[in-house]
């Protein structure tokens, strides 16, 4: 113990002589007194004769050297400049009581941890306290009337949530793809598109992978009754997804989406009625725990008749999200083609961003509070968890095992690869919109606080966020490709299926198609799960073995899609980082600011509230008389 203390010592002198020198500092070193570095200050790593800066560090001040720097020491020792700007005096008499000055600088650690990160603290809060609610009310017993007014504010944030997706859907793609030059937009596009593809084939193979190696099917029970369900064919699911991109009315598509229904049909058997015979009947009665499912109930009926489905088009109550993305797109890129008869465009949509990201901000405040009663409304709702973990326990332990693997081990690694940066650290940035996915159960929803976490967390380019989210929460669905995989070799094992090695093929293949129609809505999964059973024999109607569990499991694979669209953002922005960079201004005579001001223009002097005419511009040096005005 001597013997370090005394090299410690010698390394102090070591140090204060090294000072002495380089600072050129006659006479004894002193502590002066002490100040911290302001909490809100930026970091900045030191360099020649400065400090390092961190915010909240308390330094010792050696000498004040003039108005505007002070020479400190840090706790390491290290002397070095400090500006006199960042730092805030303390009260010297604190210091003379030790443990206020502990409480102090813990008091300071506190405020400045709060500033950075209260709001995801409360978040992650919420999400404990919603837990402990829900299964602590569960006692209780409520009526299906009391958990519906205990949710309602959880109904409320989904309701906030939902409200924005258009806007900012809109918004972000025609103003993002408009900016842009279209060389660098045609690049970009191609890469987003070959990566969600990749990444959703590799979820696929993770997840074929481990449920054919634990093999769930083995421990979980069918029941003794089957629901009949009404079967769409892949055909159907196909044609129904390329109908959607191309929505015959936009504004319906805000609200509503095509989806073909089947109507069941009766043919008569052919025999003659004879006089004095009962008439027979056939009902259609909805299942007790799901509504929506339908089951065929014979009455009297000698030979049984033959039953077909007639398809008819429909409508479902969700967004067409997918409709609204490629118009979007196609629109943002016509307008960056369009030039300056775009711009008045380009601006309101710039605009209109910017206000849905102010109503982001205002509104995140309420998400905790919204988060408690979603997550324990659903917990209240959920059956017996015990009967729940002897049938699907070892089936919930794959799909999450796979979920970890996906999102947490192969996902960083592919963006350690590529951006050679650390992915944790870029994901702690998102935690804030992992909590709401996990909360919300929808990708589409957190689509705003993706995009507030990748521009003010994690410094993505504002014009490669405003693509690639809106994108990846329409087609990049890794975590339901895995489910979906996943999902239907366990129904082949409960029922004793064998698949071959084809079969396997055709389940990763239409689980990755079925996952890109996937809406970004709750439970979308279960509705195109019909699409991979269907391609290699499976009953439909075992769907219900598993529907028990999909409510936790969709929060699960939720987050993993979010994830993965948070991540290719920042391999995107990597890749697509010399494409968007700035350019040196062309030396010309006349420059392109008075050639035409641009919709970037207007957004560097956003104080200056002016009109300026271009029409005399224009008219000289293109011969086109155009009347535009530039707010």
């Amino acid at each position: 113990m001597n013997t370090m203390t005394l090299k410690a010592c010698k390394k102090e002198e070591k140090m204060d002589r090294e000072f002495q020198k380089k600072f050129k500092f006659e006479g004894s070193i002193s502590v002066l007194t002490q100040m911290m570095v302001d909490p809100a200050a930026t970091q900045k790593r030191g360099g020649a004769k400065n400090l390092p800066l961190r915010p909240g560090e308390i330094l010792d001040v050696i000498q004040f050297t003039n108005q505007e720097q002070i020479l400190c020491r840090n706790s390491q020792r290290r002397y070095g400049y400090v500006p006199r700007a960042v730092m805030l005096p303390l009260d010297s008499d604190i210091y003379d009581d030790v443990e206020i000055n502990a409480l102090l600088r813990l008091w300071k650690w506190v405020g400045a941890f709060w500033y950075k990160n209260g709001l995801l603290t409360l978040s992650m809060l919420s999400v404990v306290t919603g837990c402990l609610l829900g299964f602590l009310l569960r006692t209780l017993e409520l009526t299906d009337l009391e958990k519906q007014y205990f949710s309602f504010p959880g109904e409320l944030l989904m309701r906030m949530l939902k409200m924005l997706i258009l806007p900012l859907i809109t918004s972000s793609l025609m103003s993002g793809l408009a900016t842009m030059d279209s060389r660098a937009c045609g690049k970009m596009g191609v890469i987003t598109i070959t990566y969600y593809l990749w990444t959703t084939f590799m979820a696929v193979t993770v997840g074929i992978i481990l449920v054919v190696s634990i093999h769930p099917g083995a421990a979980a029970q069918k029941d003794n009754y089957s629901v009949g369900k009404v079967v769409l064919s892949s055909a159907d699911a196909l044609l129904d997804l390329i109908r959607n991109m191309f929505p015959s009315n936009l504004v319906e598509a805000s609200f509503q989406q095509y989806r073909t229904v089947l109507v069941p049909v009766v043919k008569s058997p052919g025999f003659p009625k004879i006089p004095g015979k009962p008439v027979n009947f056939i009902y259609f009665a909805p299942d007790d725990k799901n509504p929506e499912i339908h089951r065929p109930v014979f009455l009297e009926l000698t030979p049984s008749p033959e039953m077909t489905y007639r398809t008819l088009a429909g409508t479902s109550n969700e967004m067409n999200v997918l409709g609204i993305v490629i118009f979007s797109a196609t629109i943002g890129l016509l307008l960056g083609k369009m030039g300056e008869r775009g711009a008045p465009l380009v601006n309101v949509c710039q605009c209109l961003n910017e206000a849905v990201m102010k109503i982001v901000s205002m509104a995140v405040w309420y998400f905790p509070f919204g988060i408690v009663f979603l997550i324990a409304g659903k917990i209240l709702e959920m059956e017996d968890p015990s009967v729940i973990g002897q049938k699907l326990g070892l089936y919930v332990i794959t799909v999450v095992s796979g979920l970890i693997l996906h999102g947490l081990i192969l996902l960083p690694l592919l963006f350690v690869l590529i951006t050679k940066k650390n992915p944790f650290a870029f994901i702690q940035g998102i935690l804030q919109a992992l909590l709401i996915a996990l909360a919300t159960s929808s990708s589409s929803a957190t689509l705003p606080i993706t995009l507030k976490c990748l521009l003010e967390n994690n410094g993505i380019d504002r014009r490669v966020a405003r693509f690639v989210l809106p994108v990846g929460a329409t087609i990049n669905m890794d975590g339901t490709a895995l489910y979906e995989a996943v999902a239907a070799i366990f129904i082949a094992q409960v029922n004793e299926y064998e698949l071959d090695l084809g079969q396997i093929i055709t389940i990763s293949i239409t689980a990755s198609a079925a996952s890109i129609g996937a809406a970004g809505i709750p439970q979308s999964g279960l509705v195109t799960m019909v699409i991979v059973l269907t391609s290699v024999g499976l009953p439909t109607e075992d769907i219900t073995l598993i529907i028990a569990v999909d409510w936790a499991l969709d929060r699960l694979r939720t987050m993993t899609n979010v994830l993965g669209d948070a991540l290719a953002a920042g391999i995107i922005a990597h890749i697509c980082e010399k494409d968007f960079a700035p350019k040196p201004p062309p030396q010309d005579p006349v420059s392109n600011k008075d050639k035409f001001p641009s919709a970037e223009t207007s957004q560097l002097h956003p104080k200056v509230n002016g009109i300026e005419m271009t029409e005399e511009t224009l008219l000289d040096q293109t011969g086109i008389h155009y009347n535009i005005c530039q707010v």
